[in-house]
């Protein structure tokens, strides 16, 4: 089996709330959080369209052509898009000691065929994840004391929501 191409990224986060994230081939991407957890973006490639967090680790690409595509965060800064073809790796979360010591066992670039994210799914299914991710997000709720803030789902999902000084980014808001 090959394993995929991994693609470096950063996010900067801009004045105006949005996120400009660069991609180490040179494309760049603008990014804004808009309602109902839809994430917008247009590029350098005059492509543009929406990201949505379907449950815990799925993310759910929509083209404006109306394609789409579901990648799904295998941690570590690390979202495989597709029949499993492309890695996003996110550089400032694949870093630091553990980075050097995943890469020193040969697990960096490692993706097992379980990892990769369907190629399709029903509305169905993608309201069975919603559900589940809404489920989710009340039941932590309410284990914080009820108040409702903060993270609209996902716990630790690191393309999660956040309500700190950044604007609600967090570097990886789906990769």
């Amino acid at each position: 089996m090959t394993q995929p191409r991994h693609i470096t990224y950063s996010d900067e986060l801009l004045a105006d709330g949005t996120a400009h994230r660069r991609y180490e081939d040179g494309r760049s991407e603008w990014r804004r959080r808009g309602a109902n957890g839809l994430v917008h973006w247009h590029d350098t490639l005059g492509d543009a369209g929406t990201d949505e967090r379907l449950g815990t680790d799925l993310v759910k690409r929509v083209h404006a052509d109306g394609r789409v595509a579901y990648g799904r965060d295998i941690g570590y800064g690390r979202t495989v898009w597709g029949d499993g073809g492309t890695v996003l790796v996110n550089r400032t979360s694949f870093g630091g000691r553990l980075g050097v010591v995943l890469t020193a066992l040969g697990l960096a670039g490692a993706v097992a065929v379980t990892q990769y994210p369907p190629l399709a799914l029903s509305p169905e299914e993608e309201e069975e994840l919603r559900a589940r991710a809404r489920a989710q997000a009340a039941n932590s709720s309410a284990g914080e004391g009820g108040s409702g803030s903060g993270d609209s789902g996902g716990g630790d999902y690191s393309g999660g929501w956040d309500d700190s000084d950044d604007g609600g980014w967090d570097g990886d808001d789906f990769g």
